[in-house]
Parts: structure tokens; sequence; C-alpha cells
């Protein structure tokens, strides 16, 4: 929709902020914080009421916002142990890390968002964001080539400046030309269960204390050689579980994401944690698996900011996958950018691309940039099979004592070798890829 200037000048708000999740809330909060006039806007009936994801949240950047997020959220658990998996059919391969520094300060934990962004929203309204659940917004309101409000139904909405929270499909990105609709090699589908087990069973099957927390991240067989992986974490009296499937790959290979999502959870070496457990919740939901790619595209227009997953701003790098803790730098950093530009009353695209500069300043930026390559190097077929394979074959010479004469470790790992569809010169240029990627 286009006006007229005149008209674009009329502002109900200082800033308008387009939905309620991470990104959207922290934005929203900082504005008000400052003083400005801000609405949040959410499609769903309440902020956490459609999502359904949730997990590891590394959550020191959360503390420059709400000084005592960790003991005044809705956290589940503090994680101080992370566990990467390699799964084949029959056996499994566990790097088992625990680290009390991972404790004291806070590194992670993890969340149930339904929860976590119902807290949020109470924290905008406190600073005095208007809230407004339940609302789809439709269309941009433009006047010339600055974004100056939004429609929803027949209600229109000006501001100085708005920030497009709205997910991995924004529409809001798309109408404003800033990006046309992802192709599937960037896009993900995620399944998640969430099961409940008593408090003192999951403390006994993960072995933990209080509120110790676990996180596995997991490759192999989880995925039935699809891209992608899985993950299990663990709350207060659930068990978060699930896989992260590449939708093109997944559409080659013919595959059910809900059947890949079964296979994992009833494997062998995962269907223990899981026993005599209640499906408390199920379902799917797209996620970003190229983030570094989309975040190459620019997010800004005059009078507009992209943030969080409407940006691109994910990042799986197989050891770690990370959302929310880039949400809500990206949006400290486009709250930023907006209060300078209202101090100024400048909302060209100049004064919004001192966004990007923001970004620069911060990890967000420099992440992205680091791990550039992880989506490459986890599009390598062979994560997914042989090398979880070759090193289950290893362990296997290892501890099988079956009476022959015992071999050096090398040998026996040679041995292996020989078995597995990989050659030395693929080991080798996994071996590079991993070092340059991650």
């Amino acid at each position: 929709m286009t006006v007229e200037p005149d008209e674009a000048s009329e502002a109900d708000f200082d800033v308008i902020v387009i939905g309620g999740g991470v990104a959207g809330c922290v934005a929203a909060y900082q504005l008000a914080k400052a003083g400005r006039s801000v609405v949040l806007i959410e499609r769903g009936a309440e902020p956490g009421a459609k999502n359904l994801s949730g997990g590891v949240f590394y959550s020191r950047v959360m503390e420059q916002v709400f000084p005592d997020f960790v003991t005044d959220a809705p956290v589940e658990r503090r994680i101080t142990r992370n566990v990467l998996s390699f799964l084949s059919p029959a056996s499994s391969v566990n790097i088992d890390y625990w680290d009390e520094r991972l404790a004291s300060p806070v590194n992670a934990v993890t969340v149930l968002r339904a929860r976590l962004d119902a807290w949020l929203s109470a924290q905008c309204e406190a600073a005095g964001v208007m809230v407004m659940p339940g609302v789809r917004v439709d269309a941009l309101i433009m006047s010339g080539d600055q974004v100056v409000g939004v429609t929803a139904g027949e209600d229109e909405l000006r501001a100085h400046v708005v920030i497009a929270a709205d997910g991995v499909n924004s529409f809001i990105a798309q109408q404003a030309g800033i990006r046309a609709k992802e192709p599937m090699k960037h896009l993900a589908v995620g399944v998640k269960s969430v099961i409940r087990l008593p408090r003192e069973v999951i403390e006994q099957r993960f072995h933990l204390t209080g509120d110790e927390g676990v996180a596995y991240a997991v490759v192999g067989d989880c995925t039935q050689s699809v891209a992608g992986g899985g993950f299990l974490y663990t709350n207060v009296d659930s068990v978060s579980i699930g896989v992260v499937l590449r939708l093109d790959d997944l559409a080659a290979k013919g595959l059910s994401s809900s059947e890949v999502h079964d296979h994992f959870l009833a494997h062998p070496a995962i269907a223990p944690f899981l026993a005599d457990g209640e499906l408390l919740e199920y379902g799917c939901h797209l996620t970003i698996e190229d983030g570094p790619q989309m975040v190459t595209h620019d997010l800004t227009r005059p009078g507009l900011l992209i943030v969080g997953d409407a940006a691109g701003f994910t990042l799986n790098t197989g050891l770690t996958i990370r959302g929310m803790d880039l949400a809500a730098g990206s949006a400290i950093a486009a709250a930023t950018t907006a209060n300078k530009a209202l101090d100024t009353g400048d909302f060209s695209l100049a004064s919004m691309e001192g966004y990007r500069a923001e970004l620069g300043k911060t990890f967000v930026g420099a992440d992205m940039k680091t791990y550039d390559r992880a989506p490459a190097f986890l599009e390598n077929p062979l994560m997914y099979g042989e090398v979880g394979q070759l090193l289950s074959d290893v362990l296997y010479g290892v501890f099988n004592h079956d009476l022959t004469p015992r071999k050096h470790l090398i040998a026996t790992a040679l041995k292996a070798l020989k078995k597995s569809p990989m050659t030395i010169i693929q080991m080798a240029k996994l071996a590079v890829a991993a070092v340059r990627a991650l």
C-alpha cells in the first residue's frame, strides 16, 4: 500500500515491531526502555502460542537486556554437559563434555518457548510496549520508497521505523524486496517431541544433579542419511527431542519427516532415555539451514530493519545449534539503530544501514562470518553414515577382545578404514574441511 508523503508523517508510534519471539520482544523492550512509543504485533493468540521450538539458549546476551535473566525468566535447566553423538544403526560413539565452568557464569539454558515468549511479552508490557496479539500483518505501507507503517485487515498503523521479526518465511522481507522465497537448500524442517518424565528419572538417566542439564547434538543414523541432525535436551521434568532435516535432501530421498523422527526416537541408544515417558507436545516447523548465505542479502530499507530468523541469523556448526542468542543480538543492534534514527529524524536507507555497522561490533556479525563455511561442510553425505560407522568399527576393534592378538590403534583404524566405503583421501579432505569450517 502506498500513501502520500503528508499522510506518512502522521505516525501513531515511533516503532512497530512485527513478531513476538525473542528478537521482536528484545527489540521492543529495548526501545520502550529508551522512552520510545512501541507496538508489538503478534500473529498468535498470545506470544509463544504458536511457537513449537525451544532448546538450548546461549543466554549471556540476555544479561545485557535483563541482568537477572537466568534467575527471573522461566528457564528449564542450566547446560553443563554437551554430548556429540555419532549414531550407526546398531551403535553410538559419544564425545561427552562436562565442565563446571559452564555453570558459573551460566553459559546456556534450556527453554520451552511457549513459556519464555509469554514472559518476554510481559516484560515488554511492563516497560510500556503496546502488545497486540492475534493480529496478522497483511502489508507494509509505503511512502515512495520508505516504509511508514503496516496494514492489518482494515486497520492501518503508522510508525517512523518498522522492525520485522516475523520468522523464517518472513513475508515482510519478501514484500520489501529484500529477498525472494528461499530455495529449499537454505531451509530445513524440524520435527520435535516433548516427553514428560519425572524430574528424578531425568536426573538419574542423564546423570544430572540439581538444575544441571545436558544437550545432545546427534549425527548419522538419526536422520537416515538425510542432511541434518538430531537433538535431545533435558528440561526440568521433560525431554525435548527431534530431528532437523534439510528440505531438498529430504525430498530427494523420498522420506517422511515424521518417519525419520520416529526412527530416531526408536534407536536402541536413544529409546531407553525416553522409556515410560508421556508425550506432551509434537509438532514441526520450518527452520534455517544456511543462515550465513541468507544474511548476505541486505537487511534494510528506508524505515525498515529485519532481525532474527527473518534475517537468517541462525548457525548450525554440527557442534552447536544457535538461533535465539543471535536473534537477541540482532535485536539489540536494531534497537540501537532505530534509536539513533529517532534522535536525528533520519529514516533514510543510509540511516538504516547503520544496522550493519552495529551488527559488526557484536558477536552476531563476527560469528556469522566465522562459521560461513559450516553449512557447506555439513552437506557432505559422509557425515550421515560412513563417519559414524567408521568410528564405531575402530572402537569395536579396540574393545572386542576375541582372543586374536591385539594391534596398535593405528593398525586397528587402518583395518576399519579398509572395510569402509571411504578412502584415505576422502577422510583427509573431510578433516581439512572440518578445520576450515569449524
